[in-house]
């Protein structure tokens, strides 16, 4: 018998520090684990001794003979991945850590709440002489992981628990509900902290850069996944969903998650963290179709295989691929007849021609998947009425090149998933062509190339783009981590002027609501109490008022 990954697995490497036979793969020092779709549990080592389940923050982790039926495909999706690499070498080695000061404390300030600024937060408070306060714009913590991850995959959101032992160390202070830039500057924080680490991610979305891009019922994934999260300053929205067809330009794993919500059962959703607003939207949504495009062919399908499965578990919804949508290029091909081909791709070909041949039902909703499509114009006097499309091949150098062939999709509603983009951060260098702060080994410098900024750092999706999930971030928040405490033992880092015990009352001068680890709590402990009466993983509270009223609430936190 051995263990299996899953779907849910959120690549933060926890597994591989405890596996004593190096049977789970990639692992953070090898080449592939920056770009891997999840991780892999090789079945021919494995010695089934459990120890990975118990580490596993997100439950993603079973043995073989206790998989539910749609887990079942990954005993196969496991051992692909150790059909075309090496499983001798790629053990994690924990860095040693440089010998501090014992003379000296130091104050760093996180600004940004989720992954990536938690896994830092994480390993500085490990060592006594540093204390972490955390700031963010938001009453809530955790970023992406509340207001990006999809409502039913509630087991990824299992990444609170590694959080939330973060936050209980005493050397730990939130300030939420506090936005850097407009309650204190960039100045003002370098005036009383040692080391300034932003962590604040991409929040802003890519553009079509189409005709037609800007009518209603056209508008960024990026705003419908916070809406339908309970993201406060989304709350007021309201997306039209008429029509019986949507389109979702983009087939990444944020297209996935806006078509799954889109055609999902109502009582399926009911029982998740849904916003109640977004649930009652769905409820009286009169959509049944929605179309998923790429530019590219199924073999450079930017969607993970663990989520593209995922979608054949839904009930009452058909997965519609037609058999002339699955053209690959030559390489691609060739590559598949002879077993060359990267066992990730080839096992995403396998799934996406099994779901091809799946009986269609006409009853059912549908998730409709076109391969080399790229949008051209949305059409509409007004609002969207149709999406005019154009028809990729590959050529014989593989690229995906234009055809002369357009066609028109009828559809009220065009949502464009293309990915994020950072933006500039007052007070800081910006790197306006990759849309990140330029960085060297974490450390901020003065423009691409230029000098390091001595005590300022960047981690996460502002520090090196819009890729990678937790796991990846997870990387990014400990190497920044690692650069503050070589810094702080090389004693390179410059000394405040003022103490950081003043930002309180400072903030509130300003107008500021903050939020401290104890609102917090409250506000947890409210909003799960709120949804175990509705048998729900919890009821958000939605916008800016509630969340301070549920956070100055003494009898809430039980």
């Amino acid at each position: 018998m051995a263990h299996v990954i899953t779907r849910p697995c959120c690549n933060d490497g926890s597994c591989v520090e405890v596996c004593p036979v190096n049977c789970i793969h990639p692992t953070p020092d090898e080449d592939d684990f920056l770009t891997a779709e999840m991780l892999y549990i090789d079945p021919a080592t494995c010695i089934d001794c459990g120890a990975c389940i118990d580490e596993c923050p997100v439950s993603a982790i079973y043995p073989d003979d206790q998989l539910d039926a749609c887990d079942e495909p990954f005993l196969q999706i496991n051992a692909d991945y150790y059909r075309d690499h090496d499983v001798d070498g790629g053990l994690a080695h924990p860095a040693r850590t440089p010998r501090l000061p014992e003379d000296r404390t130091l104050s760093v300030a996180v600004i940004g709440a989720g992954p990536a600024a938690f896994y830092a937060a994480g390993e500085l408070t490990k060592r006594p002489q540093i204390s972490v306060d955390m700031y963010d714009r938001l009453p809530t913590p955790y970023g992406l992981v509340r207001a990006g991850v999809a409502p039913d995959h509630a087991k990824t959101k299992g990444v609170e628990g590694t959080f939330a032992a973060a936050e209980r160390r005493t050397n730990f202070a939130y300030h939420l509900n506090v936005d850097v830039g407009t309650h204190i500057t960039h100045d003002e924080l370098a005036a009383r902290y040692g080391a300034i680490l932003y962590a604040v991610g991409a929040p802003h979305d890519r553009h079509l850069d189409i005709p037609g891009e800007e009518l209603p019922g056209s508008f960024p994934a990026t705003d419908f996944v916070a809406w339908y999260n309970g993201h406060p300053a989304y709350a007021d929205r309201a997306f039209a969903l008429t029509g019986d067809r949507a389109v979702v330009v983009g087939n990444g794993n944020v297209a996935l998650d806006v078509a799954r919500i889109l055609v999902e059962d109502e009582a399926t959703l009911a029982a998740t963290d849904i916003a109640d607003h977004a649930l009652a939207a769905l409820r009286d949504s009169s959509i049944r179709e929605v179309v998923v495009l790429g530019r590219r062919g199924i073999e450079h399908a930017a969607f993970t295989n663990s989520e593209f499965l995922s979608l054949g578990d839904l009930d009452g919804v058909d997965i519609v691929i037609e058999p002339e949508e699955l053209a690959l290029s030559e390489a691609a091909r060739a590559a598949l007849d002879d077993g060359s081909l990267d066992s990730t791709i080839a096992t995403k070909i396998r799934l996406a021609r099994e779901f091809s041949t799946r009986p269609r039902h006409d009853e059912n909703k549908r998730i409709v998947f076109r391969f080399l499509t790229a949008p051209l114009e949305i059409m509409g006097d007004g609002e969207v009425t149709s999406l005019r499309c154009l028809r990729n091949a590959y050529t014989a150098s593989g690229a995906a090149a234009p055809t002369s062939e357009t066609f028109d999709i009828d559809t009220s509603v065009v949502v464009r998933s293309v990915g994020y983009r950072g933006r500039p951060i007052p007070g800081i260098p910006f790197d306006p062509e990759r849309n990140v702060v330029p960085s060297k080994d974490s450390r901020v410098t003065d423009g691409p190339g230029g000098p390091v900024v001595p005590g300022l750092y960047v981690a996460g999706w502002i520090r090196r783009g819009p890729t990678g999930g937790i796991g990846r971030n997870r990387m990014c928040g400990e190497q920044a981590a690692a650069a503050i405490i070589a810094d702080f033992a090389d004693d390179v880092l410059p000394i405040p002027e003022l103490d950081a015990g003043d930002v309180a009352d400072l903030v509130a001068s300003r107008g500021a609501q903050r939020i401290d680890l104890a609102g917090w709590r409250r506000i947890d402990a409210a909003e799960r109490a709120a949804g175990r009466a509705q048998g729900r993983r919890r009821a958000k509270f939605v916008s800016v008022e509630a969340l301070l009223a549920a956070s100055a609430e003494s009898g809430a936190a039980g």
